[in-house]
């Protein structure tokens, strides 16, 4: 039987969609190849890359003045693309700072430029929280805003778009696709693929096209959204497998109703988790209810020492990866798109029943 994945990324993918990888790995529609094999200029990848660019565009109603990228070399790399992108003719930008991944990217923004940090981490009543707006040090000039929507380590999350008038840049890496987005409200969204879109190695830019002329001269034609846009995301050859395993997963949620029918299913599988956690005195959830991340959900146990015999008893039962990120101990459990509710259930009642005989 396949276990349940709550890994934080590489992150679980659809069932379906690995079993229709499966059927197709040695003989793609009849070609006599796997699509891992095939160039990345033939017709046939050509139409498969194309088909799911424009899936992607209408499960998130991405505007045709945005440009939608396929890009390698993860989020990360994208901490410095952004920066060299952005700021060839306004080298100032505020970074909102609320966790380990915006602290990255503002580390990496500050070698091209000068950066304004919004610190917007606090505590209420000992969990942690994102200031209001109104108490941020935003500047008048910067060439963009950039945040991360979700913390993926520390299970942080906005609970609304910020409301601004400078071009918004956002790394949607954990919460993209599982809630409806206003796209539009946006200069730049970026996101690696392997936590909620498919495997690892692909990253998606989303840019608006009045900002692709913003580059530093110094910028490697590798890193030039203008270039790669020209170039339908192939100014070399891009991550062919995983680009073609994500279009299966955009297939697969469109099956599925689309990005408004699994954010439903994506709150009812949170309020299941928070809500036991929230009724129990043998684990706790650090962060602020208007602030919880519906996709990465923290937890500690009452005591610290039951900690290796929770996730060695929770891989027996087939509850896999729900050791909290090193740098932060405890619990963690990605419940991303492709973690069925069935699946959280299952951890719920495994932790009802830990409790029961270590509580």
């Amino acid at each position: 039987m396949r276990a349940y994945n709550f890994c934080a990324g590489p992150a679980a993918l659809p069932t379906a969609v690995l079993e229709k990888a499966q059927q197709e790995m040695l003989d793609w529609q009849g070609k006599g190849l796997s699509i891992m094999e095939m160039s990345h200029r033939s017709n046939d990848y050509v139409a498969v890359a194309e088909k799911a660019e424009a899936d992607l565009r209408k499960l998130m109603n991405i505007p045709e003045n945005y440009k939608v990228l396929f890009l390698q070399g993860g989020a990360s790399l994208q901490f410095s693309a952004i920066p060299l992108n952005l700021l060839g003719k306004n080298s100032k930008a505020d970074y909102i700072h609320t966790g380990i991944w915006s602290e990255k990217a503002l580390k990496e923004a500050k070698r091209y430029g000068d950066v304004n940090v919004v610190d917007a981490a606090t505590l209420i009543d000992g969990k942690h929280a994102i200031t209001e707006q109104s108490t941020w040090n935003l500047s008048n000039d910067a060439a963009y805003i950039h945040y991360a929507d979700n913390e993926t380590i520390g299970g942080l999350q906005f609970a609304n778009v910020p409301d601004v008038k400078t071009p918004l840049v956002c790394d949607y890496s954990s919460s993209i696709l599982s809630a409806p987005v206003d796209v539009n409200k946006f200069g730049l969204i970026y996101a690696g693929a392997q936590k909620n879109i498919g495997p690892a190695g692909l990253t998606i830019v989303i840019i608006r096209d009045d900002l692709l002329d913003q580059t530093k001269p110094e910028i490697p034609s590798i890193l030039k959204y203008a270039d790669q846009a020209k170039n339908g995301s192939m100014v070399n050859t891009p991550a062919t497998y995983a680009w073609y395993l994500s279009g299966l997963v955009f297939e697969w949620l469109l099956e599925q109703g689309g990005v408004e029918a699994i954010h439903k299913v994506n709150q009812e599988k949170a309020k299941l988790l928070y809500g036991y956690i929230d009724a129990s005195d043998f684990y706790n959830n650090p962060i602020a209810v208007a602030n919880r991340s519906m996709m990465n959900v923290p937890f500690t146990l009452a005591d610290e020492a039951l900690e290796k015999t929770f996730l060695k008893e929770a891989e027996a039962n087939h509850l896999l990866n729900l050791a909290g990120h090193r740098s932060v101990g405890g619990m963690r459990a990605s419940i991303y798109n492709a973690v069925p509710l069935e699946g959280v259930q299952a951890l719920v009642n495994f932790m009802d029943e830990f409790t029961k005989r270590h509580g």
